[in-house]
């Protein structure tokens, strides 16, 4: 079984747990302010394996499935890292990748004693740029969209449309954290694999 599936099992088990019990959800959320205050430094990860409901749940857990299936299986390949390493970049990725998406709201919000979020969109944003990047030319089926999205061209629109969000607000969704999984996915990327960040270049140039 690859990991995205076991990722997939575990965080909807214990999302759906969360939706019955408000109380062992409220643990385990991202809680700037008891993590600055209370020192309740788990629930940086912790709240990637939750979400507010099954219709949340379902979208991050199919993108992750989509992408995340395509890079697990690309980075795992003989013809890059094997089995074992290319496991464990993936997971760095992804795990890595919701731990750094929280840095900007944490800092917005650190003394906000009423900020609350939950969900793995900032993991999931991290694994879906990181495949951007790695494979540009992969065609993106975009939910509510008729026709494939180039990699590349998706890729730039959708952060566009984040740091809008972001600056607009009002949202109720943590946009920051998107962008700062997109950028550790990026970055990842380019520590890893200098020459895809060139063929990238080279795309759009």
């Amino acid at each position: 079984m690859s990991s995205v599936l076991i990722i997939i099992i575990i965080t909807s088990i214990i999302s759906f747990n969360g939706f019955k019990d408000s109380s062992f959800q409220s643990k385990l959320l991202f809680s700037p302010y008891a993590i600055q205050h209370r020192n309740e430094y788990y629930r940086l990860i912790t709240h990637i394996f939750l979400h507010g409901d099954p219709f949340h749940l379902i979208f991050n857990m199919m993108s992750l499935y989509f992408l995340g299936e395509f890079l697990e299986f690309t980075l795992t390949s003989p013809l890059f890292y094997g089995k074992i390493t290319g496991e464990i970049h993936f997971l760095l990725i992804y795990f890595l990748g919701g731990l750094f998406s929280t840095l900007i709201p944490f800092a917005r919000n650190k003394d906000n004693v009423y900020y609350r979020s939950l969900g793995a969109s900032g993991a999931v944003s991290s694994v879906i740029f990181a495949t951007i990047l790695w494979a540009p030319t992969l065609e993106l089926n975009i939910m509510f969209l008729p026709i494939p999205i180039p990699a590349y061209i998706f890729g730039p629109l959708y952060l566009a449309y984040e740091f809008y969000a972001d600056k607009k607000g009002g949202t109720g969704i943590a946009h920051d954290a998107h962008i700062g999984g997109a950028i550790f996915g990026i970055l990842y990327v380019l520590i890893i694999n200098i020459d895809k960040g060139k063929e990238f270049l080279n795309l759009i140039f």
